[in-house]
């Protein structure tokens, strides 16, 4: 299958902000989000950050370096933030960065940071190529090489599972 070319992309064109409440269906006996609710929420702002770059179907390859540093209570919002860090040949890597806020004081925390890996994918499950990345600052080329060594581990990490 023969695809055009798609034009290449600046990260700032697949920033995604999602905000929700934090209700008590969604929280453990201590009054906390659920780590599965946040990770299901990363996941959904790291996807409509990727198809707003690749404007393709996307599956969830990867999630790298999921951190949870602090807890989000009920009633707080849940702010996530994503973006397109890199880009390979039918992959992109996303981050995405959740902060907690208190309705009264407005008082932002960051409390989870993750790197996803989506794989674009036609409507028979075939992969297909992803436009490239425009990379324009040092911090985004450091972000970029730092995707790019993640990838390195993770696929030799694959071939390691594969082997056994």
């Amino acid at each position: 299958m023969h695809l055009p070319a798609r034009r290449a992309k600046r990260a700032d064109e697949s920033a995604t902000e999602m905000v929700q409440v934090v209700l008590p269906n969604d929280a453990n006996p201590l009054g906390f989000i659920l780590g599965g609710t946040v990770m299901h929420l990363i996941d959904i702002a790291g996807a409509i950050a990727c198809h707003r770059h690749t404007r393709s179907l996307l599956v969830t390859a990867a999630v790298d370096d999921l951190q949870f540093l602090h807890p989000i209570k009920v009633g707080d919002l849940i702010l996530l933030k994503a973006r397109v860090t890199c880009t390979f040949t039918t992959s992109l890597e996303v981050q995405v960065d959740v902060y907690s806020e208190e309705i009264l004081s407005g008082k932002r925390r960051l409390t989870s940071s993750a790197f996803l890996t989506f794989v674009a994918v036609a409507g028979n499950g075939q992969r297909i190529p992803v436009p490239q990345l425009i990379v324009e600052t040092d911090e985004e080329r450091r972000v970029c090489d730092d995707a790019h060594a993640r990838r390195a581990n993770r696929l030799q990490k694959k071939a390691l599972m594969r082997s056994t």
